[in-house]
């Protein structure tokens, strides 16, 4: 009988209606975990016959799924109590893009770890994709890579090649007062040596300078381009010498590193003089220099455009790639593949890749974690209402039964 159909094609829909929300309960905390609901639409109509006006009785076939839409809105994004920076989460629009097998996938899901080879993955072992750095620059015109963290690399050790000191010279000094820059300085091995820089007042507007390190630090009478003299216009700037003061060199260094050469810059990165001549009490007021010493990979950062930067234990850091963010024309056409991943259909449009905060994308908040956008409260009303349908379709089978049953025994 028909009527038997009808009924099973409700109690077929409101399975399929019951599997999703319980799926969603299920997912209250998968990580970025997006909802479904299902939907229904009727079935065919047979017409059997019309009314006296001349209208259509039609009799309905029942009903069945017509589809289950994905719900993609932002769940809560929450801080890691543990602040750990392999945690991440999309404050807006997109995806992370993730490969296994040579298969990008998208997923909202940022909980990702680090492999023993210092890979960033996934919890089932896929490789999170972006964009490599070469000496610290990123590429973002080159193909897609899995990012890599520089865990247990040693970074060695770099000479000083440059130094810059900011000072002043007190212009009222009588001639021969001394006034010293101390600036600390290293060499091929990554040994510290401190330098120091001594001016003395050797007339108007000139000063003799002195560039030194300690006595047991370097082979006696190897020091070259070491001294000279600074000269200053009736307003105070630098005038000689002019840029930097090159090749500065010691020699013969006791603790076995090679040769130190290094350069004195004069001007910052306007241009402008970093050695002035003022009726003030002579000062330095900053130093710097580019050598370091030796260090171990300790840890890495993530900042909100997805840069990931590295710490070593010497206080340098290192850019190591950005991490790739994927946005699609149509999220609903997108189809999940199971383990917190999406995969592209011609219904999505194919991903178009960038990096977060251009082009729309969301921005990358670090140490935190999307939430599942499951609302309980509502998957408990729609179970109540899915239940309640499957009872009645329940009940139309079994009044159909006893319908049937009487049939037969009027029959008999």
């Amino acid at each position: 009988m028909g009527n038997f159909s009808i009924a099973l094609s409700g109690l077929q829909a409101d399975s399929v209606a019951l599997n999703t929300i319980g799926n969603n309960l299920a997912n209250l905390n998968t990580t970025a975990f997006k909802g479904q609901t299902t939907s229904f639409e009727d079935l065919f109509y047979q017409q059997i016959g019309e009314s006296g006006s001349g209208d259509a009785i039609q009799l309905g076939a029942g009903t069945r799924v017509s589809g289950t839409s994905t719900n993609f809105t932002q769940g809560t994004i929450l801080p890691d109590t543990n602040a750990n920076s392999a945690d991440m989460a999309l404050a807006g629009t997109g995806f992370f893009v993730v490969q296994q097998g040579g298969v990008q996938s998208l997923t909202r899901a940022g909980n990702f770890q680090l492999s023993s080879s210092g890979s960033l993955i996934t919890q089932d072992g896929q490789q999170v994709m972006g964009y490599p750095a070469v000496n610290g620059v990123v590429n973002q015109n080159s193909s897609l890579a899995p990012i890599t963290i520089p865990v247990g690399l040693n970074e060695g050790a770099q000479a000083t090649q440059n130094f810059s000191i900011t000072a002043n010279l007190n212009s009222n000094a009588t001639v021969g007062t001394p006034y010293s820059s101390p600036v600390t300085i290293f060499d091929s091995l990554g040994q510290s040596h401190q330098a120091t820089v001594t001016y003395t007042k050797t007339g108007t507007n000139t000063w003799s300078y002195s560039v030194d390190l300690p006595a047991g630090d370097y082979a006696p009478g190897t020091a070259t381009n070491n001294t000279g003299t600074l000269t200053f216009d009736t307003s105070g700037n630098l005038v000689s010498p002019t840029g930097s003061v090159n090749n500065i060199t010691f020699s013969g260094l006791t603790d076995g590193a090679s040769d130190l050469s290094f350069n004195w810059n004069l001007n910052n990165s306007s241009g402008n003089p970093t050695i002035s001549q003022l009726a003030s009490a002579s000062s330095n007021t900053a130093n710097s220099q580019d050598g370091f010493t030796s260090g171990v990979y300790q840890s890495f950062t993530v900042d909100p455009s997805g840069v990931i930067t590295a710490q070593f234990s010497n206080g340098r850091t290192s850019t190591v790639g950005q991490l790739a963010v994927a946005t699609v024309a149509n999220t609903a056409g997108l189809t999940a593949s199971g383990g917190n991943n999406f995969s592209t259909t011609a219904a999505s449009g194919l991903a178009t890749i960038g990096v977060a905060g251009a082009g729309g994308r969301g921005m990358v908040d670090d140490g935190a974690l999307e939430q599942s956008n499951v609302n309980i409260s509502t998957e408990f009303s729609n179970l109540i209402v899915a239940q309640r349908s499957f009872e009645a379709n329940s009940k139309t089978v079994t009044t159909f039964d006893t319908i049937s049953q009487d049939v037969l025994a009027m029959v008999r």
